[in-house]
């Protein structure tokens, strides 16, 4: 995701944006109240509606703040139907409306289904417009470079870049996710893609037909937006295009998801560099040095030099484990030899220096020349920025792979959040004061004043409301805590995961999720279970990381039939949150260890380390929380509506046997207990038949 966008739009026989009269606040709530009743308006526009008392109340609550302004903090259980919730309010108020989601995909979802559905029903003249970042739109300018690319990685690029040349032919939009087939990690993409840095704005030949730009004025004219939380908080850092003068004009925020916001909007709110993003400028570099400017500088040297200081940048640190990340207090990270770190950030810096110098003596020969010496002094800028001292309360730390990405971070959005958004500083009589900006998610903490959530993204005085899930999770769902299991830090922890798996996914015929805490305990029991019915072929085993996770998903979802057997899913990280699989595609869930935040991350340290400066407990007031909302979300995946039923397997002793354990119990959802294996053994017997 970058930090600027575009946009598809739709339309429901809409005038200019935010036309129909906004009802008083108490018409609106009543307004809101009306929607959900028996025999309503959300009536016509779900099939399976059915009034419930907490998404009623939430919708008040929404209705509330649109209406007088403030913040609202709503955690609203799987099942009570929040974006109806939120959507219902927002459409009726007649405000523009500002609306961020996690993801893309959920992006599409709300854009496609859910808020036609409700303009249809609610008989509204919306106009909507679909934000997205740079990077998944086509750039037909940089598409026609890519022509001329004689560094194309293979010949399938070849052929991949002559199907997205024919697909530029009939697409409206640009919208890559629309092309059929397109391997969303395609090595092509950003070939065909811009970036902040390397846009070239209006200078761009293909400025009037360009897909960002079309969209961007689509969004400047709709009701309501819809985008993600990567493009606000990007946009936000950089105030440079969409949400900069989108904002303003806005009065209604809505942030669904918002459980993810503090770490997304950590990612942009600090400085990044990257060694791979050096190599992508000296790949830009060469092919338009070559296009544009041909033997006006040795542009195979000033590409040169830079690839070899970037290459030899990396190998300062070394080898490493694959997504280390290194602590960096000190003048170098921890490890890595003080003399040849710096030596190898001034060699950077001098390559940039010598590429930016020779651009400087062409780039009035072409745009892309001018906005190249733009990128060569920004990136030595940046470099520079690294070899001073952090800034104040921030935390420094560099990703090892392939490539290394320096990062400094703050440890929080509290202070963007309240300097940026509510503007807390401001004259309370501004406008600003006006504004209404509502944060939900199913999950957001386990105390009353959801402080998990609140307090990193700057929310204190927030008005919270908690809707609980109207499932009978004690009717629908059963935990099972496996005793005699080897210790989580244990080196057979993992086999014994894997057996539980097998025994319990052979027993049910797969329809088994195994969420794993760490990359490693996924290879080994994904191993494990691959090599156990591999020969047999009784189940099929899926594992992160070997298909891309929608086809991963997709297939999970059709379980056995037509000749093929039940699946087995073993995943980690993405797969703990925003997996829906309803139905019986999935009624085992199998979580390895309690999800605490790794102790040795140094954003994870510093966040402990000011804790305990307060004179507060890092454990009880960061560790517990954080492994406490993970759970909640892991074990979310498992019932997904009315109908449902399901099996929880926590295979970690500490749930039972630590103090901190009743808390993370009563963070989970109501199931009923199962307290011994011949329990466990029935109860997988009544999901079989």
């Amino acid at each position: 995701m970058t930090e600027s966008a575009a946009a598809s739009s739709g339309r429901h026989d809409a005038p200019a944006a935010g036309v129909w009269p906004a009802p008083e606040a108490q018409d609106l709530e009543q307004l809101a109240r009306e929607a959900f009743v028996p025999g309503g308006v959300l009536s016509r526009a779900a099939e399976a509606f059915r009034p419930r008392h907490g998404q009623t109340e939430m919708a008040a609550a929404v209705a509330r703040t649109i209406a007088h302004g403030g913040a609202l903090v709503v955690e609203a259980g799987t099942g009570v139907g929040k974006t109806f919730s939120y959507l219902v309010p927002a459409l009726l108020s007649g405000e523009r409306v500002l609306l961020s989601t996690a993801t893309k995909t959920l992006q599409d979802q709300l854009f496609a289904r859910d808020l036609p559905r409700l303009a249809d029903a609610l008989g509204l003249p919306v106009r909507m417009a679909l934000l997205k970042g740079r990077a998944s739109y086509l750039c037909t300018h940089r598409l026609e470079l890519a022509r001329h690319d004689a560094n194309l990685p293979d010949r399938s690029a070849l052929r991949t870049l002559a199907k997205i040349e024919q697909w530029a032919q009939t697409t409206r939009s640009g919208d890559l996710a629309e092309m059929p087939g397109l391997d969303e990690r395609s090595p092509l993409l950003p070939l065909v893609t811009s970036t902040r840095e390397n846009c070239l704005g209006s200078q761009c030949p293909k400025f009037r037909t360009c897909h960002v730009n079309a969209a961007r004025r689509e969004a400047m004219a709709a009701d309501v937006v819809v985008i993600n939380h990567h493009l606000f908080f990007a946009d936000l850092a950089v105030r440079e295009s969409g949400m900069a003068e989108l904002l303003p004009s806005v009065r209604v925020v809505i942030f669904d998801e918002a459980h993810q916001l503090n770490e997304t909007g950590v990612q942009f709110l600090g400085r990044q560099l990257g060694t791979g993003q050096v190599l992508d400028f000296a790949r830009d570099m060469l092919g338009a040095g070559l296009q544009f400017a041909r033997g006006l500088v040795d542009w195979q040297l000033a590409a040169g030099t830079l690839e070899r200081a970037a290459r030899d940048f990396r190998l300062s640190v070394g080898r490493t484990a694959p997504g280390a990340r290194l602590r960096w207090a000190g003048a170098a990270p921890d490890g890595v030899d003080e003399v040849t770190w710096c030596e190898g950030l001034a060699a950077l810096a001098s390559a940039l220096d010598l590429a930016a110098e020779g651009l400087a003596t062409v780039h009035e020969a072409a745009p892309d020349l001018a906005r190249l010496h733009e990128r060569a002094v920004q990136l030595a800028q940046r470099v520079r920025a690294f070899e001073e001292a952090p800034q104040q309360g921030a935390v420094r730390w560099v990703d090892a792979g392939t490539h290394l990405r320096l990062v400094e971070s703050p440890l929080d959005i509290a202070e963007a959040v309240q300097r940026k958004l509510l503007k807390t500083d401001a004259d309370p009589e501004a406008e600003n004061a006006r504004k209404a900006w509502i944060f939900t998610s199913a999950t957001l903490g386990d105390d009353a004043r959801l402080s998990w959530f609140t307090e990193p993204c700057g929310l204190g005085d927030a008005e919270v409301v908690r809707v609980a899930s109207p499932f009978d999770y004690a009717a629908q769902a059963a935990l099972y805590l496996p005793r005699g299991l080897p210790k989580p830090n244990d080196p057979g922890h993992s086999d014994a995961v894997a057996r539980v798996a097998q025994r319990a996914a052979l027993r049910i015929g797969g329809r088994t999720m195994v969420l794993t805490t760490t990359l490693r305990a996924l290879r080994a029991i994904g191993e494990q279970l691959q090599a156990r019915f591999q020969a047999t072929g009784e189940l099929e085993v899926l594992v992160q990381g070997q298909w891309p996770k929608r086809r991963l998903i997709d297939r999970f979802r059709e379980g056995a039939g037509d000749g093929r057997p039940g699946c087995i899913l073993v995943a980690s990280a993405s797969f703990w949150e925003g997996v829906d699989v309803p139905g019986d595609a999935l009624q085992l869930v199998i979580i390895d260890k309690l999800p605490f935040p790794p102790p040795g991350d140094p954003l994870v340290e510093a966040r402990g380390q000011r804790l305990q400066a307060q004179g507060r407990s890092p454990f009880n007031d960061y560790f517990v929380p954080e492994a406490a909302v993970a759970l909640k979300q892991g074990a979310g995946r498992l019932i997904r509506r009315e109908s449902d039923r399901g099996l929880l397997v926590v295979c970690d002793t500490r749930l039972e046997q630590m103090g901190y354990g009743r808390r993370l119990l009563a963070a989970l959802p109501p199931m009923r207990r199962i307290v011994d294996e011949g329990g466990f053994e029935e109860a997988l017997d009544a999901l079989a038949g």
